[in-house]
C-alpha cells in the first residue's frame, strides 16, 4: 500500500486520501478550538466519495453540542452516513506521555502537575480504545451512538502516583495545584495558552466529580475487561533505566 500525505490546512490531500475508502477513523486537528470548521467540510467530500461510515474520536468530557468534537458529534446523526463516536475517559498514556498532556505527565522528574484535586478518573488504556474502535468501525450493524469508554478502576491522581510508583519501583508524585498554578506550568512547557486553559478546566472538573464513572462499555464490545493502570504501565514500560 502507498502512503498518502494529509494535512487538514491542505484540501487537495483530501480527496486522495479518502477516495476508495469504506470507512473513516477520525481524529480532529489536535488544539483546535473549533474543529468542525475543517472537519464538517472533509466528511461533506467523504460522503461525496462514497464513504459509509465515520467513526469520531472525542473525549468523555465533549458532550453532543459542547465545544471542540461535540460540534461534530452534534452534525454526525444527520450526514446520511453510518457513525459511532468514542468518548475515551483521560488516556493511561498521558500520564507518561507529555506530548499528550505535558500538565499531568510524569517528566523527566516524575512528578504530575495538576488542578484536579482529588478528583477521581477511570483512566483507560489507549489499546483498548484502538480495539473498540475496531469494532466500531466494521461491526454490523453501526453503532450509531456515543460510546463512552473507561478503564476498570477510578483513581485520583495521587492513587495513579501511588500504582505507578509501585508497577516501576521509582518514586512518582502528584503535586496539585490551582488551575492558574497549572496554565502557567503547561504554557511555561510549551503548549499554546488556549490550549492550556482549556485543560486546566478539564481539570477543575475532574476535582469536582466529573469524570467519577466506570463504564462496561470496553468488556461488552470487545468481550474482555479493560486493563487495569499498573499492566499498561508495565507494558508500555515508559521510564528510562536509572543511571549507575
Amino acid at each position: 500500500m502507498t502512503p498518502l500525505r494529509f494535512e487538514w490546512d491542505d484540501e487537495a490531500t483530501h480527496a486522495p486520501a479518502l477516495s476508495g475508502s469504506r470507512a473513516v477513523y477520525l481524529v480532529p486537528p489536535p488544539g483546535a478550538a473549533t474543529p468542525e470548521a475543517v472537519v464538517l467540510p472533509l466528511l461533506q467530500r467523504a460522503l461525496e466519495l462514497g464513504v459509509e461510515r465515520v467513526v469520531l474520536l472525542s473525549a468523555a468530557a465533549l458532550e453532543a453540542g459542547g465545544p471542540a468534537a461535540g460540534q461534530i458529534h452534534a452534525a454526525l446523526p444527520e450526514l446520511g452516513m453510518d457513525w459511532a463516536v468514542l468518548r475515551p475517559s483521560w488516556f493511561m498514556q498521558n500520564l507518561w506521555n507529555p506530548e499528550h498532556h505535558v500538565g499531568a505527565a510524569v517528566l523527566a522528574d516524575r512528578e504530575f502537575v495538576t488542578a484536579t484535586g482529588q478528583g477521581r478518573v477511570a483512566f483507560v488504556d489507549a489499546a483498548d480504545i484502538a480495539v473498540v474502535a475496531a469494532h466500531a468501525l466494521l461491526d454490523q450493524p453501526a453503532p450509531k451512538t456515543d460510546l463512552v469508554l473507561t478503564g476498570p478502576d477510578a483513581l485520583s491522581y495521587d492513587d495513579a502516583a501511588k500504582v505507578l510508583t509501585r508497577a516501576t519501583g521509582r518514586p512518582v508524585r502528584h503535586r496539585a495545584s490551582s488551575a492558574d498554578e497549572a496554565i502557567k506550568y503547561m504554557v511555561a512547557a510549551g503548549l499554546p495558552r488556549e490550549l492550556a486553559e482549556m485543560l486546566a478546566a478539564m481539570e477543575t472538573a475532574i476535582a469536582a466529580g466529573a469524570e467519577d464513572r466506570v463504564t462496561d462499555t470496553v468488556e461488552r464490545i470487545t468481550g474482555r475487561r479493560p486493563r487495569d493502570l499498573a499492566t499498561a504501565v508495565v507494558t508500555d514500560d515508559p521510564f528510562p533505566p536509572e543511571p549507575t
